[in-house]
């Protein structure tokens, strides 16, 4: 940020810039939290040419992904959860104390410096570890309105009323936040029944819909498989690093049966080991009809080609598939959330897309596998299904948001966050 700029929004001038935003997205695993800031980011600044956008991200793929003119993003150090459920730094040989310290007071000076006119933070009220509860204090001054927005499905109600209790998320929801955004139907799924909370509090939940996905413009930055110029199922686990399962599976299908009718294509995830793609690289290349790529951040291209979909069924996948329009089979895991198995069976029980559940037998596991490979190119597009809405998240928030836009509270402030006369 220039000197000359910095002066302007610090009350040394009378000059103001047009509307501002902060994401916040705390990133602890996987690409899901990321994924669906950057597309809200990019549908908010295309709403209006002058508004800035903010996002603050501990994901480390945070700039791989094609970001809108009006973007940009703060790095904050990586955490990573162990086996055990704790928490240690993905990249600094330091205590997660002092990891959660230093992601604060960058936070913190951001939004000082930043002074947004709105603030949405992605799923948690008080960020990893209460880190967002000074900048909270300091939004409030300015009049910041802040919104936390979370994806359709975060547990089963009584995993989601622990943790909000334990986290402080409801007094944070309670004191701090003007609006819940819940990006998917309220018929889907109601994310927040388990929680306790006051009246005036549910009022202010908005089911926005779900977030409609589009193919990235520019070119493509990696090279995609020869298999990909014909019809070909797509493979993809998110993220990656627990969807070694749902690949061994795939490959024992095509393993088994050698007269697929389509052809596949498995795109890994960053998050997979190094051990587990080495082993699938050397399956693949026995297999005439399936190829494999490690990470495409432009996976929408590959969505959008796509006969059908095979995923895990997470949050941002299954936008995908409903904005594609593809026919999907979801493996979804239960543990340790459950967030993608109800997202998976209430999808099934809608008709959106065909569900297999892991019995833990290798054996049926494989033959259902290889009978829904087969008939998936051929069976209804989500679409043959209709939801009011279905896709309108995207719009409805720019919408919701729009009179604090149009009329920034940063037009009429000082530098102490306070309104001038």
């Amino acid at each position: 940020m220039g000197h000359e700029n910095m002066q302007a929004r610090s009350g040394h001038s009378s000059a103001v810039s047009g509307p501002r935003v902060m994401l916040y997205s705390h990133d602890t695993f996987g690409l899901g939290h990321i994924r669906r800031t950057r597309s809200i980011a990019n549908s908010i600044v295309g709403s209006g040419s002058d508004i800035s956008v903010l996002i603050i991200s501990g994901s480390p793929h945070a700039g791989s992904f094609n970001l809108g003119q009006g973007v940009d993003f703060v790095h904050i150090p990586s955490v990573l959860k162990s086996k055990s459920g704790g928490y240690g730094s993905a990249s600094l040989h330091m205590d997660i104390r002092e990891i959660v310290a230093l992601r604060q007071t960058i936070i913190l000076e951001a939004a000082r410096i930043f002074k947004p006119d709105v603030f949405i933070a992605d799923k948690e009220p008080t960020g990893f570890h209460s880190e967002l509860l000074p900048t909270l204090d300091l939004l409030k001054t300015f009049g910041t309105r802040m919104v936390v927005g979370i994806r359709d499905v975060l547990d089963d109600p009584e995993t989601v009323r622990s943790e909000w209790q334990s986290r402080g998320a409801i007094r944070a929801v309670c004191d701090y936040y003007d609006d819940i955004f819940v990006y998917g139907l309220e018929k889907f799924y109601r994310p927040l029944d388990g929680v306790l909370l006051p009246a005036d509090v549910q009022s202010r939940i908005t089911y926005t819909g779900y977030l409609r996905r589009s193919v990235p413009s520019g070119p493509a930055v990696i090279r995609y498989p020869k298999l990909t110029k014909g019809p070909f199922i797509l493979v993809t686990t998110g993220g990656g690093g627990d969807g070694a399962g749902l690949i061994d599976l795939v490959l024992a299908a095509y393993e088994a049966e050698k007269t697929m009718p389509l052809p596949a294509v498995i795109v890994c995830g960053p998050y997979l080991s190094r051990s587990q793609s080495q082993e699938f690289a050397a399956r693949v290349d026995r297999l005439r009809n399936v190829d494999m790529i490690a990470f495409d951040p432009m996976i929408e291209r590959l969505m959008s080609r796509a006969s059908a979909i095979v995923a895990m069924g997470g949050y941002n996948t299954f936008c995908e598939i409903l904005s594609f329009d593809k026919p999907a089979l979801i493996v979804p895991r239960s543990y340790p959330r459950k967030e993608q198995s109800i997202r998976a069976q209430r999808a099934s029980e809608l008709g959106l897309v065909r569900q297999i559940c892991e019995t833990g037998n290798p054996d049926l596991d494989l033959e259902q596998m290889r009978v829904e490979l087969q008939a998936l190119a051929e069976r209804p597009r989500p679409s043959s299904v209709k939801l009011e809405n279905l896709l309108e998240g995207l719009p409805r928030v720019t919408a919701e948001l729009l009179p604090t836009l149009v009329q920034p509270r940063s037009a009429t402030m000082g530098a102490s966050g306070i309104r001038n006369a």
